[in-house]
């Protein structure tokens, strides 16, 4: 698999970009680099290594993993099919590929009894098709690869942040602009390693960018439209919350207990946050897709909520 830099790879990680470029895990890439698998401009490189650009790549993925993943007859919503791909829209609650705590009922289970083992291996063996992850607590769309080539193909084009992601979401207090972009680093959090957090040290951090816009406004709740430029973990939630704007539901990141929260408590399992549009270009017949769900129940019944306290204060 051979990669040539663009302008937009200058100073990244050698393993960053790999990561990214070839839809691996950070982890995974550093591992392929450390073990001779990666050249860079046709020589040994180290994982650390910054790129420049014009800089060539050359990557030997090793031959697909043995799934350890067990399939399970789980109900999936699919949104489209063919010989390449799904587009899924997962409901929230469901985990999208098994880890500690989470061994089955994930996604990934349900896909290998839906897909009978047609999915790319290049994710690894308990992430097989993966070429991008939404939250355990966010619902919506995210599409799915059957083969290695269309793997590749959608990861490439989520580098070039050609895949577009929309985003629904109910966040907590009052916005000045009509719209905006948040640009700041998303790293591990220093002291609780289960969250993301704005890290502007640089430090352990990559570049993560969030654009919105205010779809309507009641008070102290504001119904956001949100686009990814990049993908990083919790990247919306990390962000709004950098701005003092934590998600309705968000307990992890600072929402979860106002007077409306509680007050509706029963209609918020985690952030209220939707994935609602993907847009991508078929990575075999270069057709440009779209697709579009609708809000889940709950996220509908708090903005009738919303609108009628609007209507009548």
């Amino acid at each position: 698999m051979i990669l040539l830099c663009d302008a937009r790879a200058v100073g990244t990680r050698l393993d960053s970009y790999l990561a990214e470029a070839a839809g691996l895990s950070r982890s995974a890439a550093a591992r392929l680099v450390e073990e001779g698998a990666v050249l860079l401009n046709g020589k040994p490189a180290q994982k650390k290594t910054p790129l420049s650009e014009g800089d060539v790549i050359d990557l030997t993925l090793p031959e697909p993993e043995e799934i350890d993943a067990l399939p399970e007859d789980i109900p999936l919503d699919v949104v489209y099919e063919d010989g390449d791909l799904l587009v899924i829209n997962k409901p929230s609650g469901m985990v999208v590929h098994p880890a500690a705590g989470n061994p089955s009922g994930t996604l990934v289970n349900a896909l290998l009894h839906h897909c009978r083992g047609e999915l790319s291996g290049i994710g690894g063996k308990l992430r097989p098709g993966i070429v991008h992850r939404i939250d355990k607590l966010t619902s919506g769309l995210l599409v799915v690869a059957k083969n290695d080539a269309a793997h590749r193909s959608l990861a490439a084009a989520l580098e070039r942040h050609e895949i577009v992601r929309e985003y629904h979401a109910l966040a907590l207090g009052g916005f000045s602009c009509d719209s905006g972009t948040v640009d700041l680093p998303i790293g591990r959090h220093p002291s609780d390693r289960k969250k993301m957090a704005v890290i502007r040290d640089g430090q352990g951090a990559r570049r993560a960018v969030t654009h919105y816009r205010v779809a309507e406004r009641f008070g102290q709740i504001t119904y956001l439209v949100l686009r990814l430029e990049t993908g990083r973990t919790h990247q919306i939630r990390v962000h709004l919350s950098s701005l003092g704007h934590p998600l309705v539901g968000d307990t992890v990141y600072g929402g979860g207990s106002t007077p409306f929260e509680k007050r509706h408590a029963r209609l918020l399992d985690g952030q209220c946050l939707h994935a609602k549009r993907l847009s991508f270009r078929h990575p075999t017949t270069g057709l440009d897709m779209t697709f579009e769900v609708p809000l889940p129940t709950e996220f509908e019944e708090l903005l009738r909520i919303l609108r009628e306290a609007r209507e009548g204060s």
